[in-house]
């Protein structure tokens, strides 16, 4: 038996609006929720057109010139956007009966290439028996046909399988939330053998140390320690009949381990360090769960990897914006002080879900509400954009005079796509936040 995909009404309105303005076809994400027993789409978004589209009012004619890069990518800045417990988990074509016979084809090779895409992003890894497929949804304009198969993403060969699509009013209405905030305390050194300093890599390698240290903490759900297999609302009373826009919060604790305890060897090493990086803050996270009898284990899922994947994007959205900013062509790096992307939610209308992105300091609101409208298809109010996070400092010193070849390079191969990024909307906007943290991100040198 197939799975079955529970659907936010808007989301069909969203989808038949779609077949009627944009032809012969447009592609997009869809956004929702997987649990075992089945999955919850809540957004869908279409993918942006390129410039050279937006200018010319034209869409390609033939499926065959569909620009995977630019769609993986735009999954891949819409990722960010998603709080604990969301993902992209699948993907949509809306094309003229010409086209129809070929869609099922590129519909599976998409899914493939956004699924590799968001995986190389991640420091968490799936678990044995998490849900792998996904969906691809295929409409007809002129018909307004819909079929949904899915495709195991784990299985390169996968075939497609049958699903249902059921669309239904209120369907995250009453979702539920887990807040925490998890103070960052992570010294990542640098060995005086590496013949140079990659930041942005040797951050990587230390959130991924840092990442396992949050997979195994211990989290207290209002202050109790639960059992995986139970309910996440045994004991509390469940929002009934309630059709209207409301969350139920639970706050969460998080215990790290100060040690791996006797049951694990020590393989600590003495090594030679020229230089550090330290990463200092308080962390706000949110993770949403749906309301059907979720499970204990699924809530501190989702939470782990928003707390994981929120310092992951930080870092990645500065030193994409170094990049850009400042060029592959720096000879040096003098003590600076940079400002770290501070988190904001934005709400969904007619959810309790909200989303986040990341801003700096400098952005207008304008410019916020540009990015949405490009990255989600949707606009926001400029007074519903709530910056909640004090600033945060980045403070970078010299570990060497000059940049590796090599390293100039790579700089300069990353910074197109990156630039390509950024024109889709790197950063996007915000809003109701209740939180602050304030984040050092120390780079030493002896």
């Amino acid at each position: 038996m197939g799975r079955t995909y529970f659907v936010e009404e808007a989301v069909g309105q969203y989808l038949s609006d779609l077949s009627t303005k944009l032809k012969p076809y447009v592609t997009g994400l869809l956004i929702g929720q997987c649990s075992p027993q089945r999955d919850y789409v809540i957004r869908a978004v279409r993918t942006p057109p390129k410039e050279e589209q937006k200018e010319d009012s034209i869409s390609p004619s033939k499926l065959a010139s569909i620009d995977e890069e630019w769609i993986t990518t735009h999954a891949s800045q819409v990722s960010r956007m998603l709080p604990g417990g969301l993902l992209v988990l699948g993907v949509f074509i809306i094309a003229t009966p010409e086209l129809s016979k070929d869609s099922q084809n590129a519909l599976r090779k998409l899914i493939f290439s956004v699924e590799k895409s968001l995986t190389k992003r991640r420091l968490w890894k799936p678990a044995e028996e998490e849900v792998s497929d996904r969906a691809a949804l295929q409409i007809c304009s002129a018909t307004k046909k819909v079929v949904c198969r899915t495709y195991d993403v784990q299985d390169p060969k996968s075939s497609a399988k049958p699903a249902d699509w059921k669309y239904q009013s209120a369907l995250s209405a009453s979702w539920l939330a887990l807040d925490c905030t998890v103070n960052v305390n992570i010294h990542i050194p640098l060995l005086a053998t590496s013949p140079n300093h990659d930041l942005e890599k040797n951050t990587k390698t230390g959130l991924n140390r840092w990442s396992k240290q949050i997979e195994d903490s211990v989290f207290l759900i209002n202050g109790q320690v639960k059992d995986d297999d139970t309910e996440l609302l045994e004991g509390q009373k469940k929002l009934r009949g309630n059709t209207q826009s409301s969350t139920q919060f639970s706050d969460v604790k998080v215990l790290t381990q100060l040690s791996q305890g006797s049951s694990h060897r020590s393989t600590a090493t003495v090594q030679v360090c020229s230089a550090s990086i330290n990463l200092k803050g308080a962390v706000k996270c949110r993770a949403y769960i749906h309301n059907n009898k979720p499970k204990v284990k699924e809530a501190i899922q989702a939470l782990k990897r928003d707390i994981i994947n929120t310092l992951s994007d930080r870092c990645e959205i500065l030193f994409e914006d170094l990049i850009i900013n400042e060029g592959p062509h720096r000879k040096n790096f003098e003590r600076e002080y940079h400002v770290l992307p501070q988190r904001l939610f934005v709400p969904v209308a007619g959810s309790s879900v909200m989303l986040s992105d990341y801003k700096f300091g400098d952005e207008t609101a304008g410019e916020i509400q540009e990015r949405f409208v490009e990255m989600l298809d949707q606009s926001v109010q400029a007074e519903d954009i709530h910056i909640g996070e004090e600033i945060n400092t980045v403070n970078i010193c010299p570990v060497t005079d000059n940049m590796d070849d090599m390293q100039q390079k790579q700089l300069t191969k990353g910074t197109l796509l990156l630039k390509l990024q950024q024109n889709m909307g790197v950063v996007i906007a915000a809003a109701v936040a209740v939180f602050a943290s304030i984040f050092s991100f120390n780079y030493f040198s002896d």
